[in-house]
C-alpha cells in the first residue's frame, strides 16, 4: 500500500513538471520591424460604370458578351417599348401642323388678312367719301352733320383696320410659341424612344453582362458593366481604426485570392474622401506597379498596407501580449507595457521590459 502512494506521488510530481516544462515562454528579441495595415478589396477597372436602361420594357437585342471592347456611342442593347415610337411620331405630326400654321398660308392667318384686306378697301372708299363731303361742306351743299358722320366712318374704318393687324400679328405670335412648344415636345419624344437604344456611354470593355435576351427591365436596371481595360486596380477596404496610418504613395503587398502563392506590388494611390456605408469601411485606390497578369474585374484580395519600418527594434510575438497592453513575466507577474508598430507577427517595445525578461502566453 505504500508503495502505491509513493508511486501514485511520483505520477503527478513528473505531470506537474512535464506540464510546466510544456508552458512556451519567449523573451524580447531584436528584429527588423515593418508595420502593415491589413485590407481586404477586389480588383476594379479604372471609370468603371454601370450600363443602365432608361425606359420599361422587353429586351429585343442584345449585341455584346463579357469581355468585349465597344466604342462610345456603340449600340449595345435594344428595349421593345412601342409607346415611347408612337409618343415620338404623334409629337413629330404634332410638330408639322405647328409649323404649318405659323406660315402666311395658314388657314387662320389668311382668314384675317383677307379682313385686313377688306378694311383697307373701305378705309379708302370712307376716305375719298369723307373728302367729297369736306368739299360739299365747305361748298355749304351738306349739312355739317353729313360731313361729320363722314369723317367718323374714316375713324371707325382705321380703328377697325388696326385692330384687324394687330389680330394677325397676336395669331402669328400664338402660333409661332406654339410652334417652339410642339418642337421641345418633340425633341423630347424623340430622346425618349432613342433610349429604346441602349448605347455605350464611355468607351471600355464588358466586364460583366446582368441581363439576358428576352429579359423584361425597368427604369434604371444595370444591363453591363463596362470599364477602362487598360487600368487594373485594387479597390481596398480599410477599417476606420486603421485609416489615420494610411498615406498615399504607400507600398502595398496585394494577395489575390485566386493565387494564394503570388503577391503583386502597389503603391497607395488615391484615398476616397468619403467614409462608405456599405462596407462600413473608409475605400482605398492601390495601382499596381508589378505587371498584373491576372485582369479580371471582381476578383476578391487581400493586401497589407506599408506603414511604417523600424530597423533592430526590441519585438514580442503579438500573442504575448493581452488586453491593455498586458504581459505576464515568468513568476505570473503581470506587466503594462507601452508598444511601437505592429506587423503581422509581432509587436515593437518601447517600454515595460528589456531582453532579459521571460514572457509567459496571456489567455488575453
Amino acid at each position: 500500500m505504500k508503495r502505491r502512494t509513493i508511486s501514485l506521488f511520483s505520477f503527478v510530481l513528473i505531470l506537474f513538471v512535464s506540464c510546466k516544462s510544456n508552458v512556451p515562454e519567449t523573451s524580447p528579441q531584436r528584429k527588423d520591424l515593418v508595420e502593415m495595415v491589413f485590407a481586404s478589396g477586389v480588383l476594379q477597372a479604372d471609370d468603371q460604370y454601370d450600363l443602365t436602361a432608361q425606359t420599361d420594357g422587353y429586351i429585343t437585342s442584345l449585341s455584346f458578351t463579357e469581355g468585349d471592347l465597344v466604342k462610345a456611342g456603340q449600340l449595345l442593347a435594344s428595349i421593345d417599348n412601342n409607346q415611347n415610337i408612337i409618343s415620338a411620331q404623334s409629337a413629330g405630326q404634332l410638330q408639322t401642323i405647328a409649323q404649318r400654321n405659323t406660315l402666311p398660308s395658314a388657314p387662320a392667318l389668311q382668314q384675317i388678312q383677307a379682313n385686313i384686306t377688306a378694311a383697307a378697301e373701305k378705309l379708302k372708299l370712307d376716305q375719298v367719301q369723307a373728302a367729297r363731303y369736306k368739299t360739299l361742306f365747305e361748298n355749304n351743299s351738306v349739312a355739317k352733320i353729313e360731313y361729320e358722320n363722314a369723317q367718323l366712318a374714316v375713324t371707325n374704318s382705321q380703328a377697325n383696320l388696326s385692330a384687324l393687324q394687330q389680330q394677325y400679328n397676336n395669331q402669328k405670335i400664338a402660333a409661332d410659341q406654339q410652334e417652339v412648344s410642339q418642337r421641345s415636345f418633340s425633341n423630347i419624344n424623340r430622346v425618349i424612344k432613342d433610349q429604346n437604344m441602349v448605347k455605350a456611354i464611355v468607351a471600355g470593355r464588358i466586364y460583366q453582362k446582368k441581363k439576358l435576351l428576352g429579359d423584361y427591365v425597368r427604369k434604371g436596371d444595370v444591363i453591363a458593366s463596362i470599364g477602362n481595360p487598360n487600368l487594373i486596380y485594387a479597390q481596398l477596404n480599410v477599417d476606420e481604426s486603421n485609416m489615420g496610418k494610411v498615406k498615399d504613395g504607400q507600398d502595398v503587398v496585394v494577395q489575390l485570392n485566386t493565387n494564394k502563392n503570388k503577391t503583386y506590388k502597389a503603391t497607395v494611390h488615391e484615398i476616397l474622401p468619403a467614409f462608405d456605408a456599405g462596407t462600413q469601411s473608409f475605400i482605398i485606390k492601390a495601382w499596381f506597379t508589378d505587371s498584373l497578369d491576372f485582369r479580371i474585374a471582381g476578383t476578391q484580395l487581400e493586401a497589407n498596407i506599408i506603414t511604417g519600418e523600424k530597423k533592430n527594434v526590441l519585438v514580442i510575438p503579438r500573442s504575448y501580449l493581452g488586453y491593455g497592453n498586458k504581459v505576464i513575466l515568468k513568476g505570473k507577474k503581470e506587466v503594462i507595457v507601452k508598444t511601437g508598430i505592429v506587423s503581422n507577427e509581432w509587436v515593437e517595445i518601447l517600454d515595460g521590459i528589456s531582453e532579459k525578461d521571460v514572457l509567459m502566453l496571456t489567455d488575453k
